[in-house]
């Protein structure tokens, strides 16, 4: 299953959501997980390669990579037909080399804020994604969101983004995000993550790789 974490406005906190989904997916439910990590600022990858000169033996792969080379990695991944591929994407809209990772992809998970720059950003990003590939089942995650953050704009943009998707429970603002790594994320972190990372398995993992013709065995924990 190929799984996109994007947003065409940057700071959403895709990277750090792309972490924290490929550790609970290991670590809760058993998957065999690749992270491709093709933002920019390749801040994950470069989490990986520190942490292992830190710790044991890494339980998934980040592979950094550039749209150019997507075809050839994604030919290669998708031979784990049990696999489960995660792809941070660059915040971007304006590069033909999106349509081959748009149309390849079972699911998009898209964190957005409760702000109307971020939100005109999202909606840019899911229109695009929706022409290019229409049968794409997305998911909206309200991330890093303050607790100050004004209940009738909530309520308002819940409202447009549920006629393209489901949206998750909320994920606050908290520093411990920060601490997130590769190996690792924060127990602390539990009580807010799991609720919208076990929405997000149930719907579209768990039992559902008959969709693409694979296999669901090892993805339940």
């Amino acid at each position: 299953m190929i799984i996109i974490i994007g947003n065409q406005k940057g700071g959403a906190g895709k990277s750090t959501f792309a972490l924290v989904l490929a550790n609970f997916l290991t670590q809760n439910r058993n998957c065999p997980v690749t992270l491709i990590d093709m933002d920019y600022q390749q801040s994950v990858a470069q989490k990986f390669e520190k942490a292992k000169i830190l710790e044991n033996a890494e339980p998934y792969q980040v592979i950094p990579a550039n749209l150019e080379s997507y075809p050839y990695l994604r030919d290669l991944l998708c031979k784990n037909e049990k696999a489960v591929v995660l792809i941070d994407l660059p915040g971007k809209l304006d590069d033909d080399g999106l349509i081959p990772v748009f149309n390849s992809a079972d699911l998009v998970i898209c964190p957005f804020a409760y702000d109307e720059f971020t939100f005109q950003s999202t909606v840019l990003f899911t229109v695009v994604m929706k022409r290019i590939n229409p049968k794409i089942k997305m998911v909206f995650v309200p991330n890093r969101i303050k607790s100050n953050a004004r209940y009738e704009i909530m309520l308002e943009v819940n409202e447009q983004l549920s006629k393209f998707g489901k949206i998750t429970p909320v994920l606050p603002d908290r520093v411990d995000f920060q601490r997130v790594t590769t190996f690792y994320t924060p127990v602390t972190l539990n009580p807010v993550t799991i609720p919208v990372l076990e929405q997000i398995y149930n719907e579209n993992l768990y039992g559902k790789h008959e969709i693409t013709g694979r296999s669901d065995q090892g993805t339940t924990g």
